[in-house]
């Protein structure tokens, strides 16, 4: 597997705060990686170190496999969480001057500009000042800016604050195009579904350490705990009666008309196997395994290693 980006034993150190302790992360090209923690982890800090505002006290950061220096700068696009539009200037002539700084002529920044002002339908707010856009309008423009000189690597921080779900779906779309045409992407955010829904991979960080990386589907199987849920339409058959040894009846409950079944089955056990012990005695509506969300995965993680 190629790295665009690895980070090796990264520590920094704030006065008497150790913001990362010897935190290394493998970037695979081509990827969304999502760069999860709680406030205060370290993820903030790690951001800023691949962006070159920090420098790490110990380790090592590389991009396409050699040790960052300053220029590879103009190979990354970041929209971090905190907005940095000038509110006094205009929205265009503040997307030109910022274009350019990312290495852009002057001709092909508006050539640019104009395809993504028309595509996010914003050409209307040209000549309007920043201060007078929403804080979705004015997130739309640095996201414009973020990917405006086409990065190897774009880093989103809480890219979606402050939009509306309509906006957020036209985000998410931008953002795997991104993807389809070869960038990477590192993206943070405290909203699971939308890690489960756009990420490859993930590192979560807590206290400074990591303490969980790899392939999403992976690290859900890995988290998997053999339950099984139904709804079934049958009153008065006890479940029980007939489950094979070391299937359990975890929970049952009764809405209206139907049941609603937990059954834990043993580690040589199967959902098949499961459903053939059903199928005979009641009607099954709704038969799947519960498989443990990223939120879930996330918060158990993180506090067992606190």
């Amino acid at each position: 597997m190629q790295y665009l980006f690895e980070a090796e034993s990264v520590s920094k150190r704030y006065a008497h705060h150790l913001a990362l302790d010897k935190v290394s992360i493998s970037v695979p090209q081509g990827s969304i990686f999502g760069l999860l923690g709680p406030n205060g982890a370290g993820k903030t800090t790690m951001i800023r170190i691949i962006n070159q505002i920090l420098a790490p006290d110990e380790g090592k950061v590389f991009l396409e496999g050699h040790e960052m220096k300053p220029d590879d700068i103009y190979s990354i696009g970041y929209l971090p969480e905190e907005r940095g539009l000038y509110k006094k200037m205009k929205v265009g002539e503040q997307a030109l001057y910022l274009a350019q700084l990312k290495g852009l002529s002057h001709q092909e920044a508006m050539k640019r500009l104009k395809y993504w002002f028309d595509r996010f339908e914003i050409h209307g707010w040209w000549d309007r000042k920043v201060e007078e856009l929403s804080k979705g309008m004015q997130q739309k423009v640095q996201f414009l800016i973020t990917i405006i000189h086409e990065p190897k690597l774009l880093i989103f921080d809480e890219p979606f604050s402050g939009f509306d779900p309509i906006n957020v779906n036209l985000l998410k779309d931008e953002i795997l195009a991104q993807k389809e045409k070869g960038a990477t992407i590192i993206f943070s955010t405290h909203n699971m579904a939308s890690v489960e829904e756009l990420c490859d991979h993930i590192a979560l960080i807590n206290k400074s350490k990591k303490i969980l990386e790899g392939k999403v589907r992976e690290i859900k199987k890995a988290f998997k705990t053999n339950l099984y849920e139904m709804e079934v339409t049958d009153h008065d058959t006890d479940i029980r009666a007939h489950l094979k040894e070391g299937y359990q009846l975890m929970e049952e409950e009764r809405h209206d008309d139907t049941r609603f079944i937990k059954v834990h089955i043993p580690a040589n056990g199967s959902g098949s196997e499961l459903l053939q012990m059903i199928i005979p005695h009641m009607t099954i509506l709704n038969f799947r395994e519960v498989i443990p969300t990223m939120n879930d995965i996330f918060i158990q993680t993180v506090a067992n290693s606190n």
